[in-house]
């Protein structure tokens, strides 16, 4: 039994970083999460948005994954939970004018359990009257009615702002994530062990939009120091990310994802100074694994017999470097080549979400076995959350 159990309160065109990001990251730190939507019950999906920045004078937006909801609103019961999570984006416009969802989030407000919100998110809590006299933070736009509703109104200096007044934890956008996730596990009760760890990732042009930025931010949230680069970039550039997803066709579909900023230049790496390597999947590996640069990188992670996490098409790149021999592993299910030509021994990743660990290598199939894929990385790195 998970040792904390909270609640996600979802609606169509949500955020698609600012639910899955939270949902997979607490559930790889042993919390259960079940996320509803009003009218709609457990295997019933939302439709997400990928909202950005772009240099406009507002955000862009496209269209994200498909959200599968596990829980149905109707059946929930607010007594049940220890916290609750409202992920921003258009969702929130639509769900704050339904009397069901201001009643519950009364119940967890009045009980006075953690409740955590991003971005468009607060203004589902202005609609309850649950802000008054709190100091409140949002995405900028959200200020005005957050201001009617008698909150106090912090500026977001930067888009990564949180504030936390009591059981209220507020955060403006996705960048938020690592101290938002962070402030909710710690209002949960929990504290987290072994974190002095440096990751890096290894990144490029249209990678999986989840498959990075979910292990990244988890990661984050926990106190470790995570590094992204990629070949031929530099710390503060981007690459673009493409969102694979499963609906109903022969193969994944794909979508524009999110622009991904990197924290570091490649070609300043030292593979001696991180204590692990996440490989995040998508169509980048197809060209990393062709780059003699980066099967020397990866190679020295393998050598010194450090962690090396990788899902979906990233074992393509494990492959090509040789460091598959020997190994039992899973990936994508058409990756199965590649591993098989490697030296590798196939684990058929049946369900989707499941991933294994041999020795210092964790693979996983899919960006729906992140829960798993980031606990078992977890656990080879000794980081551990205790509730």
């Amino acid at each position: 039994m998970a040792a904390k159990k909270v609640l996600m309160l979802c609606g169509d065109y949500m955020e698609d970083y600012e639910v899955m990001v939270p949902f997979q990251a607490l559930q790889a730190y042993g919390v259960s999460v079940d996320a509803v939507c009003p009218s709609k019950k457990a295997g019933d999906i939302c439709r997400t948005a990928v909202h950005q920045l772009t240099g406009h004078q507002t955000y862009s937006e496209t269209k994200g994954h498909n959200f599968t909801l596990n829980a149905s609103f109707d059946e929930i019961t607010a007594s049940e939970y220890d916290g609750l999570v409202i992920p921003g984006g258009r969702a929130p416009e639509y769900l704050a004018m339904d009397e069901k969802v201001l009643d519950l989030v009364r119940m967890f407000s009045g009980a006075k359990k953690p409740i955590a919100s991003v971005c468009h998110g607060q203004l589902i809590l202005a609609a309850a009257r649950v802000v008054e006299n709190r100091t409140c933070t949002a995405f900028p736009a959200v200020k005005p009615v957050l201001v009617a509703a008698g909150a106090k109104w912090e500026e977001p200096d930067t888009m990564a702002k949180c504030t936390v007044d009591g059981n209220l934890i507020t955060a403006a956008t996705y960048n938020s994530h690592p101290e938002f996730i962070s402030l909710f596990v710690k209002a949960l009760g929990g504290s987290v062990a072994g974190s002095d760890k440096r990751i890096l990732f290894l990144c490029g042009d249209y990678m999986e939009d989840y498959e990075v930025m979910v292990p990244f931010q988890a990661l984050q949230a926990l106190g470790c120091h995570v590094d992204a680069v990629c070949p031929d970039k530099g710390a503060g550039e981007t690459c673009p990310t493409a969102i694979h997803d499963f609906e109903g066709d022969q193969t994944y579909s794909e979508k524009p994802g999110h622009d991904f900023t990197l924290t570091a230049s490649f070609g300043s790496v030292d593979a001696s100074s991180y204590d692990a390597l996440v490989v995040p999947g998508g169509r980048a590996p197809e060209y990393l694994a062709l780059n003699d640069k980066v099967i020397s990188l990866v190679k020295a992670f393998a050598e010194s017999g450090k962690p090396i996490a990788s899902i979906c098409h990233g074992q393509q790149i494990l492959s090509a470097a040789g460091v598959l021999k020997g190994k039992k592993c899973t990936a994508y299910p058409a990756v199965k080549l590649n591993v098989l030509l490697g030296g590798g021994t196939w684990l058929e990743p049946d369900p989707i979400h499941r991933c294994f660990t041999d020795g210092n290598l964790v693979t996983g199939a899919a960006w729906p076995g992140h829960p798993e894929f980031v606990s078992q990385l977890m656990a080879l790195l000794g980081v551990k959350v205790s509730f």
